[in-house]
């Protein structure tokens, strides 16, 4: 075996043993599980460490796309964790409809609130119980509001804690066989809609459904942007944008974005950009220590 190689693997099963034991500490926990890789290995870590005394949930709600909800639970039924979907009900409040720069914020607060909710109905009288979300050490370097809400909250981070970055964190995935290890990141649908552009359920099909028609035609990843006026912003690696521009595939594509209730569709020659609406706000990120 390669030394490189060598080297790789039992820095993995390190960081495993890092991240597994950190959960040890606990009697009792819930961990935030969406359909991505990162919760996915908190929750396998979790179910190593503390048997059945762990719980996953994923929140349900207009901003989860579809699929996303099926894939969470085939995760959790390969981890062997006990999985409960909570419905979240952060559309009630005005300050997340508003989508300013915090509206992230407002949807973690909602979902920890819930999540507190449930450890407590599950295990009322443990005291060592804790909430876990899927950040990661790389995470700390990005603009996520919803950082603030977890410190709000207490809930722990073990992956970041344990400064296990993505990277990382794709390595433990593939050594656990877990599917969703080379999965793209995943963001909610409300992530989509332009800052200050309210965020409404309807507006949140049409972009499940845009990105939906394009994940059909193998154009992976993909964002549709939702901007004022009904505009579409297509965001797709730049090897797609000569056939998102070809009339064979460019005019039906438009047709399908207007049924849908776009009035117009742009296509980004910027190409892909996770977390591009980001750039739109005035952000200072604070180092990571």
């Amino acid at each position: 075996m390669d030394i490189d190689v060598a080297d790789d693997e039992q820095n993995t099963l390190n960081q495993i043993e890092s991240v597994v034991s950190f959960i040890s500490q606990f009697d009792s926990c819930v961990v935030a599980l969406s359909a991505g890789v990162d919760s996915a290995v908190v929750a396998k870590a979790a179910r190593l460490a503390l048997g059945d005394q762990a719980t996953a949930v994923t929140a349900e709600s207009p901003s989860l796309p579809t699929g996303e909800l099926q894939q969470a639970q085939q995760l959790a039924q390969l981890i062997g964790i006990s999985h409960q979907v909570l419905q979240t009900d952060e559309f009630s409040n005005p300050e997340y409809l508003q989508n300013q720069g915090d509206r992230c914020y407002h949807c973690k607060s909602e979902l920890y609130r819930q999540m507190d909710n449930q450890i407590e109905l599950q295990v009322p009288l443990l005291k060592n119980r804790v909430l876990l979300n899927g950040t990661n050490a790389d995470d700390l370097s990005d603009y996520r509001p919803g950082l603030i809400a977890a410190s709000e909250n207490n809930v722990r981070s073990p992956l970041a804690e344990c400064q296990v970055g993505k990277a990382s964190v794709r390595a433990i995935a593939k050594h656990w066989e877990l599917p969703v290890w080379d999965k793209p990141a995943g963001p909610c649908l409300s992530s989509r809609v332009a800052y200050g552009e309210q965020v409404t359920p309807e507006r949140l099909r049409m972009i499940d459904k845009a990105e939906q028609y394009l994940k059909e035609q193998s154009i992976v990843p993909v964002r549709v942007r939702y901007h004022r006026g009904d505009l579409a912003r297509i965001e797709v690696p730049l090897k797609f944008i000569a056939v998102l521009s070809d009339p064979e595939t460019r005019i039906p594509l438009e047709q399908h974005f207007q049924k849908l209730g776009f009035q117009f569709v742009t296509l980004d020659l910027s190409g892909f950009q996770s977390g591009s609406l980001n750039q739109l706000l005035q952000i200072d990120i604070p180092e990571s220590s």
